[in-house]
C-alpha cells in the first residue's frame, strides 16, 4: 500500500516535518509501507529519520520511496542472529573482511538504501572509509549477502531485490527461504541456484571457506 505525506512545501521538506506526518501514518495503515515524500530524502536525512523511528526497520529504493517495515518476529529475528553471529564468528577466527547485521545500512550505486540480513565487506573496502563515513550508511554494496524470508516478505519483490544487490556490485548472495525450505544462490551473471532443503551452505569467492549449517533454519 502507499501513502503521500500531506506536505507539498516549495523546497525540500524539514526533516521533522516529514517525521510529524509520517508519526501518523506508520500508526493507521498494516505493513509493510511505501512512504513518499516531496522530495525523496538524502542519506543523512534517511539516517536521522531511521533514528527517530527506530522501532521500525526502514530501506529507501531506487525511485526514493521508503519502505516501512516491522521488526522482525521472534523466529525470524532468531534465525537472522544465528546466520549473522556465524558470519562474523568466521571473520573473528580467519580475521578475513567484516561482518554486518540485519541493522546495517548500505547506500547503493542505483540510490538505494538496502539492509540484507547478514553482510560481509573487505577488509579493504572496510578500512577506506573515515571513522565518520563508517558510522553512517556504508557507501559501497557488500560484497556478500544473506536474505531470509519472514512471513510478512512477498516472494516476487524478493527475488527482485536479489537481482539488485547483484546489480549493485555484490559477488555472492543467498536468499534463505524457510517456508518452502530452500536456498538460492545467486553470482554474477549466472542463472541463480536453487538448492532444496541442503544441509549446509558453502561460500565461494569472496567468502570462501565459510560454511553455514542449515537444520536450524529448517527447524
Amino acid at each position: 500500500m502507499s501513502a503521500n505525506p500531506a506536505v507539498q512545501p516549495s523546497e525540500a521538506p524539514r526533516v521533522d516535518e516529514v517525521f510529524a506526518t509520517a508519526e501518523i501514518l506508520l500508526r493507521s495503515i498494516s505493513f509493510p509501507i511505501v512512504l513518499r515524500t516531496p522530495k525523496p530524502l538524502n542519506d543523512d536525512q534517511l539516517l536521522e529519520f531511521c533514528a527517530a523511528n527506530d522501532l521500525f526497520r526502514i530501506e529507501r529504493n531506487p525511485a526514493g520511496e521508503l519502505i516501512v517495515m516491522t521488526p522482525a518476529g521472534g523466529k525470524t529475528g532468531n534465525a537472522e542472529l544465528y546466520i549473522a553471529r556465524e558470519l562474523d564468528f568466521w571473520v573473528e577466527h580467519y580475521r578475513r573482511g567484516i561482518a554486518f547485521n540485519s541493522n546495517t545500512g548500505f547506500s547503493l550505486p542505483d540510490d538505494s538504501v538496502r539492509a540484507p540480513d547478514a553482510a560481509w565487506l573487505s577488509t579493504e573496502k572496510w578500512s577506506s572509509l573515515t571513522p565518520e563515513q563508517q558510522g553512517k550508511f556504508i557507501p559501497f554494496c557488500p560484497e556478500f549477502v544473506v536474505e531470509l524470508r519472514s512471513p510478512s516478505d512477498s516472494l516476487t519483490e524478493l527475488e527482485q531485490k536479489m537481482a539488485d544487490w547483484m546489480a549493485n556490485g555484490a559477488q555472492l548472495a543467498w536468499l534463505i527461504d524457510p517456508f518452502r525450505k530452500l536456498a538460492v544462490i545467486y553470482r554474477p551473471d549466472q542463472e541463480p541456484e536453487t538448492l532444496l532443503q541442503p544441509e549446509t551452505l558453502h561460500g565461494e569467492g569472496p567468502i570462501a571457506g565459510f560454511t553455514l549449517k542449515m537444520q536450524r533454519l529448517w527447524e
